[in-house]
């Protein structure tokens, strides 16, 4: 297993409970120097939140662990394509790095429907990659998605 599937995998733990909490089930780990400082997963339902979503209670669990809402040198790891909101809390934390599983092209804001973490226009880029477990994040939430469709 390398390096970024370990912390995918403990991303994909957390869309995993966000699942069996019937929340849509996506997970963020945010690490730093090879720890976590601060992880999350969806609960905008539970805690009747908008902004509930995994990669915001991460980010604001690692700020609160390290004491400083900047985290630049830190990686997030987060199972789905961050949305609009979550990709604009990234930069202003300003994270080095987001590392997703699947994108969302509902409402990806990192490359799907538009690019917010790399825009021009910010005065912060954070690096991307995906792809790391993509077919087992994918398969998750589908198979979330597929059991919602047929109790309606």
């Amino acid at each position: 297993m390398s390096y970024h599937e370990k912390w995918m995998q403990r991303a994909f733990k957390l869309a995993e409970k966000a699942k069996s909490q019937d929340e849509v089930p996506v997970g963020a780990v945010i690490v730093l120097e090879d720890k976590i400082i601060g992880e999350g997963w969806n609960q905008p339902i539970s805690a009747n939140d908008p902004a509930a979503h995994a990669e915001i209670i991460a980010l604001r669990n690692a700020g609160n662990n390290i004491g400083n809402y900047r985290l630049p040198d830190a990686t997030m790891y987060v199972t789905l394509e961050p949305c609009a909101m979550c990709a604009g809390a990234i930069v202003h934390a300003r994270l080095a790095k987001l590392i997703y599983a699947t994108d969302d092209p509902k409402t990806g804001a990192c490359g799907s429907i538009f690019n917010l973490l790399q825009t021009e226009e910010l005065n912060h880029k954070v690096e991307i990659e995906k792809g790391i477990l993509e077919e087992e994040c994918r398969t998750l939430i589908q198979d979330f998605f597929k059991v919602k469709r047929i109790k309606k």
